[in-house]
């Protein structure tokens, strides 16, 4: 079935407005009768059109349930600004990869350096790329794309996880597969532009509480990297 965010269900007064209205009614063309889903929090709300008005599209609800497809760890992405159609790309896969937020953040070596101004003026769009990529999957959730932070305010945010990796193509790491993440909610990977880390970034991380990983000898692209770590967290914490 089709599926469309909402911040806010009621379940006994379910409604669309806005752009996703209009996408029901003038773009998919759909009747009273048909059914849709509408997502809301990590919760499937499978539902069928009642009626439509020219901005608004009211439905009667069949059944809600746990989304499937959210993954059970909650993942957060630290990525170091690249060039912008390489951030782009990475929000997209991320997502559809079951990352909860991305956390762009500046590094000594970042080669795009954004004013926090510039970038935040560039949030909507990413957001919109997060919110496409959760709807062709079937996310229940829009990962959230935070402003953009330095590389140290990153390093007071990852308290909040129960485990954080970095990755470096340096001697010292450990291989992804000898990390336990045995009864682990909520993580984080943080990961390097086009220039990787600098190695007393590297350092910082580590004794903030971060884990030291490497992907192997290979040395990855910034964009191909996350892709990887990521879709080898979620099959590790048996989510894939």
């Amino acid at each position: 079935m089709p599926r469309f965010f909402a911040d806010n269900i009621t379940e006994n007064d379910i409604f669309l407005t806005g752009e996703n209205a209009r996408h029901i009614g003038r773009s998919l063309r759909m009747r009273p009768g048909e059914t849709l889903t509408v997502c809301c929090g990590g919760t499937d709300y499978d539902c069928q059109i009642n009626h439509i008005t020219e901005d608004s599209v009211y439905l009667d609800l069949i059944k809600k349930h746990p989304c499937e497809a959210e993954p059970s760890i909650d993942v957060t992405l630290y990525q170091a600004v690249p060039k912008l159609d390489k951030l782009e790309y990475i929000i997209q896969k991320s997502t559809e990869l079951g990352v909860s937020r991305v956390v762009p953040i500046l590094t000594k070596r970042c080669i795009s350096r954004p004013a926090e101004k510039d970038f935040a003026k560039k949030l909507p769009r990413l957001t919109k790329i997060a919110e496409e990529a959760a709807k062709q999957s079937g996310r229940g959730k829009i990962p959230e794309i935070t402003p953009i932070l330095s590389f140290y305010q990153c390093l007071e945010t990852i308290k909040k996880n129960e485990k954080t990796l970095i990755l470096y193509e340096g001697e010292g790491g450990k291989a992804f597969n000898a990390i336990n993440f045995n009864n682990i909610k909520s993580a984080g990977i943080i990961i390097g532009s086009e220039g990787g880390f600098d190695l007393s970034e590297v350092e910082t991380a580590v004794s903030a509480g971060a884990e030291r990983i490497w992907l192997g000898k290979r040395i990855l692209r910034c964009e191909t990297a996350p892709i990887s770590a990521l879709s080898i967290l979620m099959f590790l914490t048996k989510n894939m």
